[in-house]
């Protein structure tokens, strides 16, 4: 950052990627703990951390036919994922610590909030109508977290634990909408939406809040 620029317009030029960072690295540890949970080898550990952090990302560029895919353009990310997964297997293992489930569900929550306003926004960008952007934001937030948990041989969470969560994801991309609609800088955008469903999600995982479940 050079002394003429302000703080404000560093953060809307590099904001973007600040939050694409936290997303990847928050989906990618929430992988990691569930790979740990189930005790997976270090093989295991990387394909669950890699789509978790990568699979929603991946499965909208293709929707949306955006090339290159985000972690094919920043190879960097694939030695991060690789070097989490060496780094807590051997910290774990020598801590004897046990990640539970719950363990989990915080770092998701994060990413959550950011993959599903950074998704929504990046679909707006390239042309999307409002409904379908917010739907690409819920598939960028959801989508690898389903992947994680098929994988791990468990019914995904985002189906089953009868919390706000999709849900969240969808309400939450119609104010990155609506704030683009106003034009808003990106940063602001993003961040108001990520907040909001980060907060939310939160919320319901220490109230309990529950969505209606089928009744037999």
């Amino acid at each position: 950052m050079t002394s003429g620029t302000s703080i404000a317009e560093w953060f809307v030029a590099y904001g973007n990627t600040a939050f694409e960072i936290i997303g990847t690295l928050a989906f990618a540890f929430s992988g990691l703990l569930e790979a740990a949970r189930k005790k997976l080898d270090i093989v295991g550990m990387a394909m669950v951390t890699f789509l978790a952090a990568f699979g929603g990302g991946t499965l909208r560029d293709i929707l949306l036919d955006r090339r290159p895919f985000f972690w094919v353009q920043n190879q960097f990310w694939i030695w991060v994922v690789l070097g989490l997964c060496a780094f807590a297997l051997i910290f774990m293992r020598a801590r004897h610590l046990e990640p539970t489930q719950r363990a989990t569900a915080w770092p998701d929550a994060l990413g959550l909030g950011i993959f599903s306003a950074g998704g929504t926004h990046i679909a707006l960008q390239s042309g999307a109508p409002a409904i379908v952007a917010v739907i690409m934001g819920v598939i960028t937030a959801v989508f690898g977290g389903v992947l994680r948990d098929v994988v791990v041989n468990e019914i995904p969470r985002a189906f089953l634990d009868h919390q706000p969560y999709s849900v969240v994801a969808f309400a939450g991309g119609w104010i990155v909408v609506a704030l683009d609609a106003m034009n808003v800088s990106a940063f602001i955008a993003v961040g108001v939406g990520a907040f909001v469903i980060t907060a939310v999600r939160f919320a319901a995982m220490i109230f309990g809040w529950r969505l209606p479940s089928w009744r037999v």
